[in-house]
């Protein structure tokens, strides 16, 4: 019998550390990916049938038409659930929550001795000021976030504009667009001074001869204005006209004419 107790002891430790480890280490969030599955069939669906719809509306007369089931397309596309569903069937953790069977469990912070404490404490008021001191230079890491934010939400908005018949320079002058482009050229400019301003700002440079590196930048910046025009064209459909008001283009032609003064 005494062997017995001992080994349902030993069964309680193993327990009770596995416990404690799970604990340490945290666990997953689990999702529905098969009611995900059954979603995202469902939504395409409805957009395979809305998009033969449009197809069949031909002509200067079915504009409204065509362009409204354009909108209901991009409206699906758009919604929550379809781009969480969408994610977890690519093995992606949902951006909005859906589907989600169970919440992931955080891991519990590690105890330290008391002098450990007082170690980090100090490493930390050392890292602060780091930080604070590159934060001040540049941008912090939650506004580098909400730059690449920014830069999909505009193309996202554009897209959605697209399919519902707006042109280009339409898209440039929708209310959202402008308000993102404007904060968006606020954190360029808090990120790199000067970056977003026009030429007549850069002849305090137009004497400097060009470096190495600002060289390279400059190939690079001519390489990366062809593919952005071709991307206005094939994808926003973009005018040759609505190409010139873009707000984004100006601001990289304006950086290759304050390096073309210079070089």
């Amino acid at each position: 019998m005494a062997e017995i107790r001992g080994t349902t002891g030993m069964l309680s430790q193993a327990e009770q550390g596995l416990k404690l480890f799970e604990a340490q280490a945290g666990t997953a969030a689990e999702y529905d990916k098969a009611e995900a599955e059954k979603y995202k069939a469902v939504i395409e669906a409805k957009i395979v049938t809305l998009e033969n719809e449009a197809a069949l509306l031909t002509g200067k007369d079915n504009k409204k038409e065509r362009a409204a089931k354009g909108k209901e397309v991009a409206e699906l596309k758009a919604g929550q659930q379809y781009v969480d569903a969408c994610k977890i069937v690519k093995g992606l953790e949902p951006k909005f929550g859906y589907f989600v069977t169970k919440e992931a469990v955080l891991p519990d912070a590690p105890v330290s001795k008391p002098e450990e404490d007082e170690t980090k404490v100090v490493s930390s008021k050392k890292e602060t000021k780091k930080e604070t001191k590159k934060e001040s230079a540049g941008l912090s890491p939650a506004e580098t976030k909400e730059l690449e934010n920014l830069k999909q939400s505009i193309v996202e908005r554009k897209t959605i504009l697209k399919e519902q018949g707006m042109s280009g320079g339409q898209q440039n002058k929708d209310e959202e667009v402008v308000k993102m482009v404007a904060r968006m050229n606020e954190l360029k400019e808090k990120q790199e001074p000067g970056s977003t301003k026009k030429e007549k700002d850069a002849k305090k440079d137009k004497k400097t001869p060009l470096s190495a590196e600002e060289q390279k930048e400059f190939q690079k910046l001519q390489g990366e204005i062809e593919i952005y025009k071709a991307k206005l064209r094939t994808e926003f459909g973009y005018s040759n006209k609505d190409i010139k008001a873009d707000p984004d283009l100006q601001e990289m032609e304006s950086r290759i004419a304050a390096f073309q003064k210079r070089s």
